[in-house]
């Protein structure tokens, strides 16, 4: 029975592992419950600091913030948003994919690109293939703070102010619902009239400045932009607990397929090899 041994071996070894990836599940579903109120909370504000800075920038048609701006230089910035960890399926695999399209793209049009990585599993990618890498943030745990996102992302955002950089584009998995996420790659910069003054009501509001327009203008578009990379990171790690989740209860299934299917050839062996004592006693029986 050296081969029933090792099935059962087998047996204990793929029960273990189902145990772990039942958990993993579990803790996941916990997390993304979690994870997707905090993507929700964060909307209202992003919304709201939209609509604020369309109506100053039609109340002051005459000044150009300079994220407004468009630059004439041959490089580009990318801002790759991923996960610390893995065991959460294609997720990352199809984002860092369309990350790949984009940086094509740009380098068949004759521009230069340097990225900014949020996530570890994007920071390998990046460096893998010879990007240039000028800004990282990586251990973000369970809930994003924007104050670890501000300096990294800031390097490009300045770069941007300051001409050196044409277009900054921001990279992430957008969260749908439990079943299905989003690869997005949009622009981030510069800021289209059009994408601020969606969603204004027909009204207009006018404002009292302190101390000056120019300079309320100038923090609220920042701060938009900010809340812009926050809701990017939050929507990720939303995605990011909903596809650990699916893919441990894939795991778990199969685990259970695995168990059946080796209980199965077990048993088979177990028959077999009482089949053929019982047949050898039968022979030496009949021999006597």
């Amino acid at each position: 029975m050296a081969a029933g041994k090792e099935i059962r071996g087998k047996i204990k070894s793929v029960e273990n592992t189902k145990k772990i990836t039942k958990a993993m599940e579990m803790v996941a579903a916990s997390k993304m419950r979690k994870a997707q109120d905090r993507m929700r909370a964060a909307r209202p504000y992003a919304e709201k600091v939209r609509n604020i800075a369309a109506h100053l920038g039609q109340a002051n048609p005459e000044y150009e913030h300079p994220f407004m701006k468009v630059h004439d230089a041959k490089a580009a910035g990318v801002i790759v948003v991923t996960t610390d960890k893995g065991l959460c399926g294609g997720m990352n695999t199809n984002v860092l994919r369309a990350v790949t399209n984009k940086l094509r793209e740009l380098q068949a049009a004759g521009v230069q690109t340097q990225a900014v990585a949020i996530g570890n599993k994007g920071l390998g990618f990046l460096n893998r293939v010879g990007a240039k890498v000028v800004a990282q943030s990586v251990g973000l745990g369970d809930t994003p703070h924007l104050d670890k996102l501000i300096g990294p992302v800031k390097v490009l955002l300045d770069a941007y102010a300051e001409g050196k950089i044409n277009a900054v584009y921001l990279a992430y998995t957008k969260f749908i619902n439990t079943m299905k996420q989003e690869s997005v790659v949009e622009q981030l910069l510069p800021l289209s009239s059009e994408r601020l003054q969606a969603g204004k009501t027909g009204h207009d509001w006018d404002y009292i400045y302190e101390p000056d327009a120019a300079s309320v203008i100038d923090e609220l578009l920042v701060r938009y932009v900010e809340s812009l990379i926050y809701q990017a990171v939050a929507e990720n790690m939303a995605s990011e607990q909903s596809a650990r989740m699916v893919a441990m209860k894939a795991a778990t299934d199969n685990a259970g397929n695995v168990i059946n299917e080796l209980k199965l050839v077990y048993n088979k062996t177990r028959q077999a090899a009482i089949t053929k004592e019982l047949s050898e006693i039968v022979a030496g029986a009949a021999a006597v």
